[in-house]
Protein backbone atom coordinates (compact mmCIF):
# COMPACT_ATOMS: atom_id res chain seq x y z
CA UNK A 1 0.00 0.00 0.00
CA UNK A 2 1.54 3.00 -1.30
CA UNK A 3 -0.49 6.21 0.23
CA UNK A 4 1.71 8.91 -0.76
CA UNK A 5 -0.54 11.15 -2.72
CA UNK A 6 -2.20 11.45 0.51
CA UNK A 7 -0.98 14.30 3.30
CA UNK A 8 -1.81 11.43 5.90
CA UNK A 9 0.60 9.11 4.72
CA UNK A 10 3.32 11.69 6.70
CA UNK A 11 2.04 10.59 9.90
CA UNK A 12 3.85 8.45 12.31
CA UNK A 13 0.26 7.66 14.49
CA UNK A 14 0.54 3.74 15.08
CA UNK A 15 -3.00 3.75 14.43
CA UNK A 16 -3.53 5.70 11.17
CA UNK A 17 -1.21 3.76 9.81
CA UNK A 18 -3.51 0.47 11.05
CA UNK A 19 -6.51 1.84 9.76
CA UNK A 20 -4.51 2.49 6.04
CA UNK A 21 -3.93 -1.01 5.81
CA UNK A 22 -7.41 -2.19 7.63
CA UNK A 23 -9.12 -3.02 4.32
CA UNK A 24 -6.43 -5.00 2.66
CA UNK A 25 -6.11 -6.99 5.84
CA UNK A 26 -9.68 -7.46 5.64
CA UNK A 27 -9.33 -9.28 2.11
CA UNK A 28 -7.21 -11.93 3.63
CA UNK A 29 -3.59 -11.02 1.90
CA UNK A 30 -1.50 -13.19 3.02
CA UNK A 31 1.24 -10.07 4.50
CA UNK A 32 0.21 -6.05 3.71
CA UNK A 33 2.49 -3.26 3.94
CA UNK A 34 2.95 0.15 3.93
CA UNK A 35 5.83 2.41 1.69
CA UNK A 36 6.13 5.99 1.96
CA UNK A 37 8.52 8.21 1.53
CA UNK A 38 9.17 12.05 0.15
CA UNK A 39 12.57 11.46 -0.33
CA UNK A 40 13.84 10.29 -3.84
CA UNK A 41 17.10 9.55 -2.10
CA UNK A 42 14.95 7.11 0.10
CA UNK A 43 13.01 5.62 -2.80
CA UNK A 44 16.32 4.22 -4.31
CA UNK A 45 17.38 2.40 -1.35
CA UNK A 46 17.27 -1.02 -1.16
CA UNK A 47 16.18 -1.40 1.67
CA UNK A 48 13.11 0.71 0.75
CA UNK A 49 12.47 -0.81 -1.99
CA UNK A 50 12.88 -4.80 -0.78
CA UNK A 51 9.26 -5.31 0.12
CA UNK A 52 8.32 -4.45 -3.56
CA UNK A 53 10.29 -6.95 -4.87
CA UNK A 54 8.78 -10.12 -3.53
CA UNK A 55 4.97 -7.64 -4.02
CA UNK A 56 2.38 -9.66 -5.98
CA UNK A 57 0.08 -6.56 -5.57
CA UNK A 58 0.76 -2.43 -5.20
CA UNK A 59 -2.21 0.19 -4.49
CA UNK A 60 -1.88 3.69 -4.59
CA UNK A 61 -4.01 5.28 -2.35
CA UNK A 62 -5.95 9.17 -3.27
CA UNK A 63 -4.83 12.17 -2.93
CA UNK A 64 -2.35 14.37 -5.07
CA UNK A 65 -0.71 12.24 -7.90
CA UNK A 66 2.18 14.78 -8.32
CA UNK A 67 3.48 14.11 -4.98
CA UNK A 68 3.85 10.11 -5.84
CA UNK A 69 5.74 11.55 -8.95
CA UNK A 70 7.91 13.38 -6.85
CA UNK A 71 8.55 11.23 -4.31
CA UNK A 72 9.53 8.13 -6.78
CA UNK A 73 9.39 8.85 -10.70
CA UNK A 74 12.83 7.61 -12.23
CA UNK A 75 13.57 5.97 -8.84
CA UNK A 76 14.04 2.18 -7.90
CA UNK A 77 10.48 2.32 -6.96
CA UNK A 78 9.46 2.92 -10.82
CA UNK A 79 11.47 0.32 -11.79
CA UNK A 80 10.66 -2.14 -9.72
CA UNK A 81 6.89 -1.29 -10.44
CA UNK A 82 7.76 -2.53 -14.16
CA UNK A 83 9.12 -5.58 -12.76
CA UNK A 84 6.09 -6.55 -10.78
CA UNK A 85 3.84 -6.16 -13.87
CA UNK A 86 6.48 -8.19 -15.46
CA UNK A 87 6.09 -11.48 -13.18
CA UNK A 88 2.38 -11.27 -13.39
CA UNK A 89 1.31 -9.17 -10.45
CA UNK A 90 -0.99 -6.13 -10.18
CA UNK A 91 -0.96 -2.63 -9.59
CA UNK A 92 -4.00 -0.68 -8.69
CA UNK A 93 -4.85 2.75 -7.58
CA UNK A 94 -7.61 5.16 -7.01
CA UNK A 95 -8.16 8.73 -8.06
CA UNK A 96 -4.88 10.05 -8.16
CA UNK A 97 -3.55 6.35 -7.51
CA UNK A 98 -5.30 6.20 -11.18
CA UNK A 99 -3.87 9.19 -12.97
CA UNK A 100 -0.15 8.27 -11.52
CA UNK A 101 -0.48 5.68 -14.41
CA UNK A 102 -0.17 6.84 -17.70
CA UNK A 103 3.02 8.60 -18.57
CA UNK A 104 1.28 11.51 -20.07
CA UNK A 105 -0.50 12.87 -16.69
CA UNK A 106 -3.31 15.13 -16.04
CA UNK A 107 -1.64 16.73 -12.79
CA UNK A 108 -4.48 19.15 -11.68
CA UNK A 109 -6.59 22.32 -13.56
CA UNK A 110 -10.35 22.52 -13.89
CA UNK A 111 -10.80 22.83 -17.89
CA UNK A 112 -7.39 23.39 -18.47
CA UNK A 113 -5.22 20.21 -17.64
CA UNK A 114 -2.13 20.94 -15.88
CA UNK A 115 0.19 18.43 -17.34
CA UNK A 116 3.60 16.13 -16.16
CA UNK A 117 4.91 12.89 -16.12
CA UNK A 118 3.59 9.48 -14.63
CA UNK A 119 4.61 5.95 -14.55
CA UNK A 120 4.38 4.46 -17.93
CA UNK A 121 2.31 1.36 -16.71
CA UNK A 122 -0.60 1.90 -19.28
CA UNK A 123 1.30 2.74 -22.35
CA UNK A 124 -0.50 4.90 -24.70
CA UNK A 125 -3.05 6.57 -22.95
CA UNK A 126 -4.00 9.49 -20.76
CA UNK A 127 -6.55 8.77 -17.36
CA UNK A 128 -8.26 11.05 -15.75
CA UNK A 129 -10.32 10.22 -12.70
CA UNK A 130 -13.69 11.48 -10.75
CA UNK A 131 -14.33 12.06 -13.93
CA UNK A 132 -18.24 12.50 -14.64
CA UNK A 133 -18.92 13.54 -11.28
CA UNK A 134 -16.64 16.53 -11.56
CA UNK A 135 -16.90 17.29 -15.30
CA UNK A 136 -13.64 16.93 -16.29
CA UNK A 137 -14.38 15.87 -20.00
CA UNK A 138 -13.20 19.13 -21.32
CA UNK A 139 -9.84 18.84 -19.43
CA UNK A 140 -9.17 15.45 -20.91
CA UNK A 141 -10.29 16.48 -24.45
CA UNK A 142 -8.08 19.55 -24.35
CA UNK A 143 -5.49 17.00 -23.13
CA UNK A 144 -5.59 14.66 -25.94
CA UNK A 145 -5.52 18.29 -28.68
CA UNK A 146 -1.66 18.66 -27.06
CA UNK A 147 -1.20 14.84 -27.25
CA UNK A 148 -1.95 13.42 -30.34
CA UNK A 149 -2.07 9.55 -30.81
CA UNK A 150 -3.30 8.52 -27.16
CA UNK A 151 -6.71 7.11 -26.10
CA UNK A 152 -8.21 9.20 -23.60
CA UNK A 153 -9.59 7.24 -20.07
CA UNK A 154 -11.85 9.10 -18.04
CA UNK A 155 -12.96 7.16 -14.63
CA UNK A 156 -15.54 8.33 -12.87
CA UNK A 157 -16.51 7.65 -9.25
CA UNK A 158 -17.22 4.06 -7.86
CA UNK A 159 -16.17 2.72 -11.18
CA UNK A 160 -12.54 0.89 -12.49
CA UNK A 161 -10.99 -0.14 -15.26
CA UNK A 162 -9.00 -3.79 -15.29
CA UNK A 163 -6.51 -3.95 -17.98
CA UNK A 164 -4.80 -7.72 -18.76
CA UNK A 165 -3.07 -8.00 -21.76
CA UNK A 166 -5.10 -5.79 -24.33
CA UNK A 167 -8.53 -6.81 -22.96
CA UNK A 168 -10.48 -3.86 -21.12
CA UNK A 169 -13.17 -4.10 -18.38
CA UNK A 170 -15.19 -2.37 -16.58
CA UNK A 171 -16.94 -2.90 -13.04
CA UNK A 172 -18.14 -0.68 -10.77
CA UNK A 173 -21.25 1.69 -10.63
CA UNK A 174 -21.00 4.02 -13.38
CA UNK A 175 -19.44 4.39 -16.71
CA UNK A 176 -15.51 4.32 -17.77
CA UNK A 177 -15.21 7.34 -21.08
CA UNK A 178 -12.98 6.55 -23.58
CA UNK A 179 -12.15 9.60 -25.66
CA UNK A 180 -10.02 9.86 -29.25
CA UNK A 181 -9.24 13.29 -30.82
CA UNK A 182 -9.89 14.58 -34.03
CA UNK A 183 -7.45 14.14 -36.56
CA UNK A 184 -6.71 11.82 -39.41
CA UNK A 185 -9.44 13.22 -41.27
CA UNK A 186 -12.09 12.17 -38.50
CA UNK A 187 -13.96 13.70 -35.84
CA UNK A 188 -13.34 13.31 -32.04
CA UNK A 189 -14.67 9.99 -30.85
CA UNK A 190 -16.31 9.25 -27.16
CA UNK A 191 -17.27 5.92 -26.07
CA UNK A 192 -19.26 5.30 -22.13
CA UNK A 193 -18.40 1.66 -21.34
CA UNK A 194 -20.75 0.79 -18.81
CA UNK A 195 -20.73 -1.99 -16.33
CA UNK A 196 -19.13 -5.30 -17.30
CA UNK A 197 -18.49 -4.08 -20.74
CA UNK A 198 -15.22 -4.91 -22.48
CA UNK A 199 -13.01 -2.94 -24.83
CA UNK A 200 -9.82 -4.24 -26.93
CA UNK A 201 -7.13 -1.78 -26.00
CA UNK A 202 -4.66 -2.18 -28.70
CA UNK A 203 -7.37 -1.61 -31.06
CA UNK A 204 -7.96 1.96 -29.26
CA UNK A 205 -4.47 2.28 -29.33
CA UNK A 206 -3.94 1.83 -32.83
CA UNK A 207 -7.13 4.09 -33.85
CA UNK A 208 -5.07 6.97 -31.80
CA UNK A 209 -2.06 6.62 -33.28
CA UNK A 210 -3.72 6.55 -37.06
CA UNK A 211 -5.84 9.88 -36.36
CA UNK A 212 -2.13 11.20 -35.42
CA UNK A 213 -1.21 10.42 -38.74
CA UNK A 214 -2.27 11.16 -42.04
CA UNK A 215 -6.30 10.34 -43.39
CA UNK A 216 -6.65 6.42 -44.26
CA UNK A 217 -7.84 5.62 -46.82
CA UNK A 218 -6.44 8.68 -48.64
CA UNK A 219 -8.26 10.70 -51.34
CA UNK A 220 -6.17 9.51 -54.33
CA UNK A 221 -5.58 5.76 -54.48
CA UNK A 222 -3.30 3.93 -56.86
CA UNK A 223 -4.99 1.81 -59.32
CA UNK A 224 -5.92 -1.85 -58.41
CA UNK A 225 -3.86 -3.48 -60.54
CA UNK A 226 -0.83 -6.11 -59.87
CA UNK A 227 2.86 -4.96 -61.53
CA UNK A 228 3.51 -8.83 -61.08
CA UNK A 229 2.38 -12.00 -60.09
CA UNK A 230 -0.55 -13.16 -59.38
CA UNK A 231 -3.55 -12.96 -56.51
CA UNK A 232 -5.86 -15.86 -55.39
CA UNK A 233 -9.28 -14.39 -53.89
CA UNK A 234 -12.17 -16.39 -52.28
CA UNK A 235 -14.74 -16.09 -50.35
CA UNK A 236 -14.50 -18.60 -47.85
CA UNK A 237 -16.57 -21.46 -47.22
CA UNK A 238 -15.69 -24.34 -49.57
CA UNK A 239 -12.82 -24.15 -51.55
CA UNK A 240 -13.81 -24.91 -55.39
CA UNK A 241 -11.31 -27.76 -56.87
CA UNK A 242 -10.67 -25.22 -59.44
CA UNK A 243 -9.79 -22.26 -57.54
CA UNK A 244 -6.90 -24.93 -55.75
CA UNK A 245 -5.56 -26.42 -59.37
CA UNK A 246 -5.26 -22.52 -60.36
CA UNK A 247 -3.20 -21.62 -57.39
CA UNK A 248 -1.01 -24.58 -57.46
CA UNK A 249 -0.79 -23.44 -61.51
CA UNK A 250 0.38 -19.77 -61.05
CA UNK A 251 2.48 -21.05 -58.25
CA UNK A 252 4.78 -23.38 -60.79
CA UNK A 253 3.01 -26.61 -59.94
CA UNK A 254 2.69 -29.71 -57.67
CA UNK A 255 6.80 -28.96 -56.73
CA UNK A 256 6.58 -25.29 -55.91
CA UNK A 257 7.51 -24.29 -52.44
CA UNK A 258 4.46 -22.83 -50.61
CA UNK A 259 3.95 -21.40 -47.17
CA UNK A 260 0.70 -21.62 -45.72
CA UNK A 261 -0.02 -19.11 -42.77
CA UNK A 262 -2.33 -19.87 -40.21
CA UNK A 263 -2.32 -17.16 -38.19
CA UNK A 264 -6.23 -15.69 -38.36
CA UNK A 265 -7.31 -19.17 -37.30
CA UNK A 266 -6.33 -18.39 -33.57
CA UNK A 267 -3.22 -20.49 -31.63
CA UNK A 268 -4.83 -24.17 -31.88
CA UNK A 269 -1.69 -26.36 -33.08
CA UNK A 270 -4.38 -28.71 -34.96
CA UNK A 271 -5.82 -26.18 -36.79
CA UNK A 272 -2.38 -25.21 -37.81
CA UNK A 273 -1.55 -28.49 -38.83
CA UNK A 274 -4.53 -29.12 -41.26
CA UNK A 275 -4.56 -25.67 -42.52
CA UNK A 276 -2.26 -27.02 -45.57
CA UNK A 277 -3.70 -30.49 -46.45
CA UNK A 278 -6.44 -29.50 -49.00
CA UNK A 279 -3.36 -28.07 -51.10
CA UNK A 280 -1.47 -31.78 -49.88
CA UNK A 281 -4.54 -33.50 -51.15
CA UNK A 282 -4.67 -31.51 -54.64
CA UNK A 283 -1.52 -32.88 -55.20
CA UNK A 284 1.54 -30.19 -53.63
CA UNK A 285 4.49 -31.85 -52.04
CA UNK A 286 6.15 -28.46 -50.86
CA UNK A 287 3.77 -26.81 -48.52
CA UNK A 288 5.46 -25.60 -45.45
CA UNK A 289 3.00 -24.10 -42.70
CA UNK A 290 4.53 -21.38 -40.32
CA UNK A 291 3.19 -21.15 -36.82
CA UNK A 292 4.90 -18.57 -35.27
CA UNK A 293 2.79 -15.74 -34.26
CA UNK A 294 5.16 -13.50 -32.48
CA UNK A 295 6.76 -10.52 -34.04
CA UNK A 296 10.08 -11.75 -33.15
CA UNK A 297 9.14 -15.21 -34.50
CA UNK A 298 8.50 -13.99 -37.78
CA UNK A 299 11.66 -11.98 -38.30
CA UNK A 300 14.05 -14.93 -37.41
CA UNK A 301 16.37 -16.43 -40.30
CA UNK A 302 14.31 -19.30 -40.52
CA UNK A 303 11.07 -17.90 -40.95
CA UNK A 304 12.20 -15.49 -43.87
CA UNK A 305 14.09 -18.21 -45.56
CA UNK A 306 10.86 -20.25 -46.21
CA UNK A 307 9.37 -17.04 -47.67
CA UNK A 308 12.20 -15.90 -49.42
CA UNK A 309 11.86 -19.75 -51.13
CA UNK A 310 8.22 -19.49 -51.74
CA UNK A 311 6.64 -19.38 -54.87
CA UNK A 312 3.43 -19.12 -53.00
CA UNK A 313 2.21 -18.30 -49.87
CA UNK A 314 -1.61 -18.64 -48.31
CA UNK A 315 -3.45 -16.82 -45.75
CA UNK A 316 -6.03 -19.14 -43.89
CA UNK A 317 -9.38 -18.00 -42.82
CA UNK A 318 -10.18 -16.62 -39.51
CA UNK A 319 -9.93 -13.27 -38.16
CA UNK A 320 -7.75 -10.85 -40.07
CA UNK A 321 -6.41 -8.34 -38.07
CA UNK A 322 -4.42 -10.86 -36.43
CA UNK A 323 -2.66 -11.18 -39.53
CA UNK A 324 -1.83 -7.49 -38.63
CA UNK A 325 -0.99 -7.76 -35.32
CA UNK A 326 1.44 -10.72 -36.75
CA UNK A 327 2.96 -9.65 -39.83
CA UNK A 328 2.36 -5.68 -39.83
CA UNK A 329 5.30 -3.64 -40.08
CA UNK A 330 7.85 -6.59 -39.71
CA UNK A 331 10.61 -7.75 -42.10
CA UNK A 332 7.58 -10.88 -42.44
CA UNK A 333 5.28 -8.39 -44.53
CA UNK A 334 7.98 -7.53 -46.87
CA UNK A 335 8.82 -11.21 -47.60
CA UNK A 336 5.71 -12.08 -48.27
CA UNK A 337 5.06 -9.20 -50.76
CA UNK A 338 8.25 -10.11 -52.39
CA UNK A 339 6.84 -13.43 -53.63
CA UNK A 340 4.03 -11.51 -55.60
CA UNK A 341 6.92 -8.70 -56.51
CA UNK A 342 8.71 -11.81 -58.30
CA UNK A 343 6.03 -13.05 -60.28
CA UNK A 344 4.65 -16.06 -57.64
CA UNK A 345 1.16 -16.08 -55.98
CA UNK A 346 -0.83 -15.04 -52.89
CA UNK A 347 -3.76 -16.43 -52.20
CA UNK A 348 -5.95 -16.84 -49.16
CA UNK A 349 -9.98 -17.47 -47.84
CA UNK A 350 -12.31 -15.42 -45.83
CA UNK A 351 -9.96 -13.61 -43.47
CA UNK A 352 -6.97 -14.58 -45.76
CA UNK A 353 -9.05 -12.76 -48.70
CA UNK A 354 -9.64 -9.89 -46.50
CA UNK A 355 -5.91 -8.94 -45.74
CA UNK A 356 -5.19 -8.86 -49.55
CA UNK A 357 -7.32 -5.36 -49.72
CA UNK A 358 -5.53 -1.92 -49.24
CA UNK A 359 -8.65 -1.59 -46.94
CA UNK A 360 -9.44 -4.35 -44.68
CA UNK A 361 -12.97 -4.94 -43.79
CA UNK A 362 -14.05 -6.44 -40.77
CA UNK A 363 -11.14 -5.77 -38.72
CA UNK A 364 -12.67 -5.27 -35.28
CA UNK A 365 -11.12 -7.24 -32.58
CA UNK A 366 -14.46 -7.25 -30.75
CA UNK A 367 -16.73 -9.04 -33.68
CA UNK A 368 -16.86 -9.52 -37.13
CA UNK A 369 -20.65 -7.14 -37.27
CA UNK A 370 -19.00 -3.86 -37.93
CA UNK A 371 -17.54 -3.47 -41.93
CA UNK A 372 -15.52 -0.32 -41.03
CA UNK A 373 -13.35 -0.88 -37.72
CA UNK A 374 -11.17 2.02 -36.56
CA UNK A 375 -7.71 0.53 -35.54
CA UNK A 376 -7.71 -2.31 -38.00
CA UNK A 377 -8.34 -0.65 -41.61
CA UNK A 378 -5.47 -0.90 -43.90
CA UNK A 379 -4.88 -4.39 -45.55
CA UNK A 380 -1.74 -5.40 -46.66
CA UNK A 381 -2.27 -3.54 -50.46
CA UNK A 382 -1.45 -6.55 -52.76
CA UNK A 383 -4.87 -5.40 -54.39
CA UNK A 384 -4.09 -1.49 -54.22
CA UNK A 385 -7.87 0.58 -54.17
CA UNK A 386 -9.69 -2.06 -52.80
CA UNK A 387 -11.95 -3.16 -50.07
CA UNK A 388 -12.79 -6.69 -50.26
CA UNK A 389 -15.31 -8.29 -47.69
CA UNK A 390 -16.51 -12.13 -48.01
CA UNK A 391 -18.97 -14.71 -47.12
CA UNK A 392 -20.74 -11.90 -49.04
CA UNK A 393 -24.51 -12.87 -49.75
CA UNK A 394 -24.56 -15.89 -47.34
CA UNK A 395 -24.49 -13.27 -44.39
CA UNK A 396 -26.47 -10.37 -45.87
CA UNK A 397 -23.01 -8.24 -45.97
CA UNK A 398 -24.00 -6.09 -49.44
CA UNK A 399 -25.29 -3.11 -47.73
CA UNK A 400 -22.28 -3.35 -44.83
CA UNK A 401 -20.31 -2.98 -48.60
CA UNK A 402 -22.54 -0.31 -49.42
CA UNK A 403 -21.64 1.81 -46.44
CA UNK A 404 -17.87 1.10 -46.83
CA UNK A 405 -17.48 2.78 -50.36
CA UNK A 406 -20.27 5.34 -49.34
CA UNK A 407 -17.86 7.08 -46.75
CA UNK A 408 -15.28 5.94 -48.86
CA UNK A 409 -15.97 6.62 -52.71
CA UNK A 410 -12.41 6.31 -54.03
CA UNK A 411 -12.56 2.41 -53.05
CA UNK A 412 -13.46 -0.32 -55.43
CA UNK A 413 -15.21 -2.63 -53.19
CA UNK A 414 -15.63 -6.27 -53.92
CA UNK A 415 -17.25 -8.89 -51.71
CA UNK A 416 -17.49 -12.36 -52.67
CA UNK A 417 -20.07 -15.65 -52.44
CA UNK A 418 -18.41 -18.54 -50.45
CA UNK A 419 -17.07 -21.02 -52.88
CA UNK A 420 -16.23 -18.54 -54.64
CA UNK A 421 -12.88 -16.95 -56.01
CA UNK A 422 -11.46 -14.19 -58.50
CA UNK A 423 -7.84 -14.71 -60.10
CA UNK A 424 -6.39 -11.46 -60.70
CA UNK A 425 -3.53 -10.77 -62.89
CA UNK A 426 -2.52 -7.48 -64.36
CA UNK A 427 -6.18 -5.27 -64.18
CA UNK A 428 -8.60 -8.22 -64.67
CA UNK A 429 -10.25 -10.92 -62.42
CA UNK A 430 -11.56 -13.45 -64.02
CA UNK A 431 -14.13 -15.27 -61.95
CA UNK A 432 -14.17 -18.83 -60.96
CA UNK A 433 -16.78 -20.97 -58.43
CA UNK A 434 -19.85 -21.66 -57.24
CA UNK A 435 -21.47 -18.46 -56.72
CA UNK A 436 -21.07 -14.23 -57.51
CA UNK A 437 -18.91 -11.87 -56.78
CA UNK A 438 -20.35 -8.46 -56.33
CA UNK A 439 -18.13 -5.14 -57.27
CA UNK A 440 -19.20 -1.78 -55.79
CA UNK A 441 -18.65 1.52 -57.86
CA UNK A 442 -19.41 4.28 -55.58
CA UNK A 443 -17.93 6.77 -58.18
CA UNK A 444 -21.12 5.52 -60.51
CA UNK A 445 -23.46 6.73 -58.05
CA UNK A 446 -24.72 10.22 -56.59
CA UNK A 447 -22.08 11.31 -53.82
CA UNK A 448 -25.07 12.62 -51.78
CA UNK A 449 -27.80 10.33 -50.77
CA UNK A 450 -28.43 7.72 -48.75
CA UNK A 451 -26.21 4.77 -47.82
CA UNK A 452 -28.55 2.25 -49.05
CA UNK A 453 -28.66 0.69 -52.74
CA UNK A 454 -30.85 3.57 -54.68
CA UNK A 455 -33.94 1.78 -55.07
CA UNK A 456 -35.17 -1.73 -54.44
CA UNK A 457 -34.28 -3.88 -57.74
CA UNK A 458 -31.68 -1.51 -58.42
CA UNK A 459 -28.67 -2.51 -56.53
CA UNK A 460 -25.14 -0.43 -56.09
CA UNK A 461 -23.11 -3.05 -57.75
CA UNK A 462 -22.04 -5.07 -60.22
CA UNK A 463 -22.41 -9.10 -59.94
CA UNK A 464 -20.78 -11.53 -61.77
CA UNK A 465 -20.38 -15.34 -62.20
CA UNK A 466 -17.82 -18.33 -63.28
CA UNK A 467 -16.46 -17.07 -66.02
CA UNK A 468 -16.98 -13.57 -65.98
CA UNK A 469 -13.96 -10.83 -66.28
CA UNK A 470 -14.05 -7.59 -64.27
CA UNK A 471 -11.61 -4.58 -65.20
CA UNK A 472 -10.00 -3.27 -62.01
CA UNK A 473 -8.54 -0.24 -63.25
CA UNK A 474 -12.18 0.48 -65.97
CA UNK A 475 -14.45 -1.01 -63.05
CA UNK A 476 -16.44 -2.51 -66.05
CA UNK A 477 -17.03 -5.74 -66.75
CA UNK A 478 -15.37 -7.41 -69.78
CA UNK A 479 -17.92 -8.91 -72.19
CA UNK A 480 -17.10 -12.30 -73.35
CA UNK A 481 -16.46 -11.09 -76.90
CA UNK A 482 -13.34 -9.21 -75.77
CA UNK A 483 -11.78 -12.21 -73.85
CA UNK A 484 -12.11 -14.37 -76.36
CA UNK A 485 -10.64 -11.67 -79.22
CA UNK A 486 -7.57 -11.56 -76.61
CA UNK A 487 -7.11 -14.48 -76.13
CA UNK A 488 -6.63 -15.07 -80.41
CA UNK A 489 -3.21 -14.73 -82.04
CA UNK A 490 -2.51 -11.95 -84.10
CA UNK A 491 -3.41 -13.05 -87.23
CA UNK A 492 -6.67 -14.56 -86.19
CA UNK A 493 -8.28 -11.35 -85.01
Amino acid sequence: MIPTASDAADTEDAEVRRRQLAPWDSLGAAEVSLLHTRSPDEANRDEFVAPLKSATAVWFGGGDQSKIAAAYLGTAVERELAALLARGGVIGGTSAGAAIQSRVMIAGGTTEPKMATGFDLLPGTIIDQHFIARRRQDRLRKALADHPGLVGIGLDEGTALVVQGRSLEVLGESVVSIFLAEGGGREPREMALPPKAQHDLTMLRRAAQDRAANPFPPEELPEPKLAAGSLVIVGGGGMPREVVSRFLELAGGPDAPIVVLPTASGEDPADDQRSGRFLERAGARKVTTLSQRTRSEVESPEFLAALSEAKGVWFGGGRQWRFVDCYGGTKAEAAIYDVLRRGGVIGGSSAGASIQAQYMVRGSVLGNLEPMAEGYERGFNYLPGTAIDQHFSQRGRQRDMTRVVHRHPQLLGIGLDEGTAIIVQGQKADVVGEGKVYFYDRRAMPKEGPMEPPAEGEPDYVALAAGETFDLVERKAIPAADERSEALPAAGR
